[in-house]
C-alpha cells in the first residue's frame, strides 16, 4: 500500500512527511493557508491517484463538508458516515441528539453564537459561571471559563477569533461551568448499522489548559455503577446515530453528586 502525505511548509522535516512514499508541501505555516484548504488536499489525492484519504485529528478530521467532497470526488474518506460527523460535529446539535436518545447533557445554550449580543442575553438564562465552547472545536481551542457578565466581552471576543483561526468557524455556545468535575470519556466502535461496542472509560481530568496531558485506564473515580451509566449513555448515543468506526464519547463527572453529563463526542479514536 502506498502512502501520500501533505505538509506545510513549516513542516517540511516533520516524521510524517519522510515517513510517506511520497510528500507533498500543500502551503504556508498558518492551517489556513495549507491543513484547512480542503481543495489542495483533494487536488493532491486526485493527482497522485490516491483512492482514500485518512485525515488524522483535527483541522478537516471531523469536517462533515469535506468528507461529502471526498465522496464527491470517488475518494473514501476514512472516518465516520457524513451524517454522523454532521450530528456530532456541531457541538451545540450534538446536545441536542444526545437528549433525542436520553443521554444527559450539561445545562447550556440550545444554539451557537456569531455575536457577543446575541451570546449575552442567554448567559443569563444559564447562570454563571459557564463556559464558552467553539461549536466545530477540540483540543481546547476556542474555550474560556466566564466568572461574571463583566468578563464575558473579552473572553467571547478572544475564544471566537481562536475557533475562527483553528477552525474556520467562530460560532461558540455555552454551558454550565461546574468547579468539581472529572473529565471522563469512553471508547466506542460502531458498525454503521446500530451495532456498538463501548470499550471502557480513560479518566482524562489532568489538564493544562483544557488539553489532556495524562489520560488513566480505568478511571480511578468511576464505581461499577457509574461505569454502567457511562457505557450505556455512550452506547445509545452511538447506536442512535448508526456510527461507523471509532469514536470518543467524552462525559464530566460530578465529584459532589456522582452525576454524569455529555459534552460532545469525537468521531475519531
Amino acid at each position: 500500500m502506498e502512502s501520500v502525505s501533505v505538509h506545510s511548509e513549516a513542516d517540511r522535516n516533520a516524521p510524517h512527511a519522510w515517513l510517506a512514499d511520497r510528500s507533498l508541501c500543500i502551503g504556508a505555516a498558518p492551517s489556513q493557508a495549507s491543513y484547512l484548504k480542503a481543495d489542495a488536499l483533494l487536488h493532491v489525492a486526485q493527482a497522485t491517484g490516491c483512492d482514500g484519504i485518512y485525515p488524522g485529528y483535527g483541522f478537516l478530521s471531523e469536517n462533515a463538508e469535506f468528507a461529502t467532497a471526498c465522496e464527491d470526488a470517488g475518494i473514501t474518506f476514512v472516518g465516520p458516515a457524513v451524517q454522523a460527523l454532521r450530528d456530532m460535529g456541531d457541538k451545540s446539535k450534538a446536545r441536542r441528539v444526545a437528549q433525542e436518545y436520553g443521554v444527559p447533557v450539561v445545562p447550556g445554550s440550545e444554539k451557537a453564537f456569531h455575536t457577543l449580543d446575541e451570546a449575552r442575553a442567554v448567559a443569563e438564562t444559564i447562570g454563571y459561571p459557564l463556559l464558552l465552547k467553539a461549536r466545530s472545536g477540540g483540543g481546547g481551542r476556542g474555550m474560556r471559563v466566564v466568572d461574571g457578565p463583566e468578563a464575558l466581552a473579552d473572553a467571547f471576543m478572544g475564544a471566537n477569533r481562536e475557533a475562527e483561526s483553528a477552525f474556520g468557524d467562530g460560532a461558540l455556545y455555552m454551558e454550565r461551568f461546574f468547579r468539581r468535575v472529572r473529565h471522563v470519556e469512553v471508547q466506542v466502535f460502531g458498525d454503521g448499522a446500530g451495532g456498538v461496542l463501548a470499550l471502557g472509560e480513560r479518566d482524562c481530568s489532568v489538564q493544562r489548559r483544557h488539553q489532556k496531558l495524562v489520560e488513566e485506564a480505568p478511571s480511578p473515580a468511576v464505581d461499577d455503577a457509574t461505569r454502567a451509566r457511562l457505557s450505556k449513555a455512550a452506547s445509545d448515543l452511538a447506536a442512535g446515530i448508526r456510527y461507523r468506526g471509532a469514536g470518543t464519547v467524552e462525559f464530566i463527572l460530578d465529584v459532589d453528586t456522582s452525576d454524569v453529563f455529555f459534552i460532545e463526542m469525537n468521531t475519531r479514536i
